[in-house]
């Protein structure tokens, strides 16, 4: 028998499985409309990976509720959907400052400037703050802990070449303007 705590929990983790179909159809437009003015992509090999990582990782967290019976751990279920909340936020005002430049992918539009505006003025990816936010959060909403050390670890190494990968395909343009802005965590002013 499903308890409460289980059924809301499945309930959010359908919604997040819906909110990455709507993002993988943004993804497709936005794609084209890179690609209509002579967008580049780079990192095809790992994005495959990328795409099963994820899916694992949403069938990984109800798995671990439900085949090793996690309880929900009160106080640190509610602090890990506040987490996840704000990763979410994060996650789509990074998507609306980039507007049809937001993708999956890697598509870079030669000759485009980088944008500097919303969260970009503090970090330089934030999307990937709150991929990391929610890979961590949202496994413990439930308590399903081995699932959010096992996935937050496998991300360190994806995220390492995929980084490295989008710093590439945005070129001299992007890394001058971003030289002096932190990739993570956004610098406290000293004073």
């Amino acid at each position: 028998m499903v308890t409460l705590t289980q059924g809301v929990f499945l309930g959010y983790m359908g919604a997040l499985v819906l909110e990455r179909l709507v993002e993988l159809v943004l993804s497709k437009r936005n794609a084209a409309w890179a690609f209509a003015r002579g967008g580049v992509e780079t990192g095809r090999r790992h994005y495959r990976f990328m795409v099963v990582f994820h899916t694992l990782f949403l069938v990984a967290c109800v798995a671990e509720v439900f085949l090793l019976h996690r309880p929900f751990p009160g106080v640190l279920g509610w602090v890990a959907l506040g987490g996840a909340l704000v990763a979410q936020g994060l996650r789509y005002w990074a998507i609306s400052t980039l507007g049809s430049r937001w993708n999956s992918r890697i598509i870079v539009v030669p000759g485009l400037p980088p944008v500097e505006g919303g969260p970009y003025r503090f970090l330089r990816h934030p999307n990937y703050v709150a991929v990391v936010l929610e890979l961590a959060c949202v496994p413990l909403i439930h308590g399903a802990w081995w699932t959010a050390v096992c996935f937050s670890v496998g991300n360190l190494g994806l995220l390492f070449v995929r980084i490295r990968a989008e710093e590439a395909a945005l070129g001299d343009m992007y890394a001058k303007a971003f030289s002096h802005r932190p990739r993570f965590l956004p610098e406290v002013p000293r004073g």
